[in-house]
């Protein structure tokens, strides 16, 4: 390939090669050579994010089962009290969250309950950026551990999501998380892969962001001797190991498939404090039970299933999941045999190092807000909790000085 060419494609490339492989490329490069030469120290808390996008309802996630005004409020889409699964005398979980019932009843999961902010916004979009920037009443673009990661020395494999893109919760001001997709780097064979390797070779006549651009796709080609076995090998196992059963409702099992990668890059050791993983499909707004239902069950299989490969690792009591959506549905169904965008709903934080067991005011179906429930707790309450009791940092740089704690870590 004639150096014309070249040069071209490298001006084209130089702002998104070199910008854009850096963000994943960096993570999953760092992982292949960190769990070898800087394994995270044994007993380090690591913290995983799981994000429910499109307002999970709470109402049909956390159940009162013993408030008739629960079962009037929506009869087409509430659940037969029997097929429910009891927590107490008044609350129950959906009847699909068998696996994170079991893990209740070993108090290993806390539910905070009424979880929301000020004012809440019903827009999907200003509620997630609320919810992961921390900041319910001005606009700002950082996320709170994005924030977290400003103030912690620079390093990419400090803070890893799965997936295509980065969450605005990682985006900091000086430096975010880094990316990592699902399954590796796919890298061209062929014709075309040597084409591109022809296209990375060094030139004494790049400038300084062309050579980064093809320093970036050589790095493409050389990353892997030990991170694609990493990925590739099967995930810790041990002999009860629970089935997963993925719905088909927007999310199937790629919650699992996330915590799987997860899980084996914690065991490998990677030096990494917080991860991030997802689950879309929570727009319920019609045929909710039944979705939502397959969702849930993936959710608390994919957890149970998480923990219980931990189990044969040394890291397993090292790591609290926290689970969360942009905000819950309304009390009264839709006529749709669904629900609408609402305001508060549970959210769950699940590990060793929990204090298993209610959080927060349940939210009166009495008392509702303009037909909503009422946010009895502040996400900066839980936010507090988990930057002071897991990542062992201080408040204020993330939060200012937001006094309200959650307590619902071990001492």
């Amino acid at each position: 390939m004639d150096t014309i060419t070249r040069r071209k494609f490298l001006r084209l490339t130089a702002g998104t090669v070199a910008v854009g492989a850096s963000a994943s490329l960096l993570s999953v490069d760092e992982i292949a050579q960190a769990a070898i030469s800087r394994p995270l120290a044994a007993g380090t808390p690591i913290l995983v994010m799981v994000t429910l996008y499109g307002g999970n309802d709470g109402l049909n996630t956390v159940i009162p089962y013993t408030d008739p005004i629960y079962f009037s409020s929506r009869p087409e889409i509430s659940y037969s009290p029997e097929t429910m699964l009891p927590l107490d005398a008044e609350l129950a979980l959906n009847p699909a969250m068998k696996n994170l019932k079991i893990l209740w009843d070993q108090k290993k999961v806390a539910i905070i309950r009424g979880v929301g902010y000020p004012n809440p916004d019903r827009s999907h979009f200003s509620s997630m950026a609320k919810w992961q920037s921390a900041s319910p009443t001005n606009q700002i673009s950082t996320g709170w551990l994005g924030r977290w990661i400003d103030g912690q020395a620079e390093d990419s494999m400090l803070a890893i999501s799965l997936g295509s893109v980065l969450p605005p919760l990682f985006a900091g001001a000086k430096r975010s998380g880094s990316v990592l997709p699902l399954g590796g780097l796919l890298i061209p064979k062929g014709s075309i892969g040597q084409n591109c390797l022809k296209l990375a070779s060094k030139s004494r006549t790049d400038s300084p962001l062309m050579a980064a651009a093809a320093t970036s796709m050589r790095n493409l080609f050389s990353v892997s001797s030990t991170v694609q076995p990493i990925l590739k090998a099967p995930a810790p196992s041990i002999p009860d190991l629970p089935t997963v059963n993925g719905g088909n409702a927007g999310g199937d099992s790629d919650l699992a498939q996330q915590l799987d990668v997860v899980s084996k890059l914690i065991s490998a050791g990677a030096p990494t404090r917080v991860w991030s993983v997802s689950l879309g499909g929570f727009d319920t707004h019609a045929n909710e039970a039944n979705a939502q239902a397959e969702l849930l069950g993936v959710v608390s299989d994919s957890i149970s299933r998480f923990f219980t490969q931990l189990k044969s690792t040394t890291r397993a009591s090292d790591v609290t999941v926290v689970v969360y959506s942009e905000f819950g549905r309304r009390v009264v169904g839709n006529g749709s045999q669904g629900t609408d965008h609402g305001t508060s709903g549970p959210m769950f934080v699940i590990g060793d190092r929990v204090a298993g067991g209610f959080y927060g005011d349940q939210p009166s179906l009495k008392n509702l807000i303009k037909g909503d429930l009422a946010v009895t707790t502040d996400f900066r309450d839980v936010y507090a909790a988990l930057l002071e009791g897991v990542l062992k940092s201080p408040v204020e740089p993330v939060l200012g000085k937001w006094a309200g704690r959650t307590k619902f870590l071990n001492a």
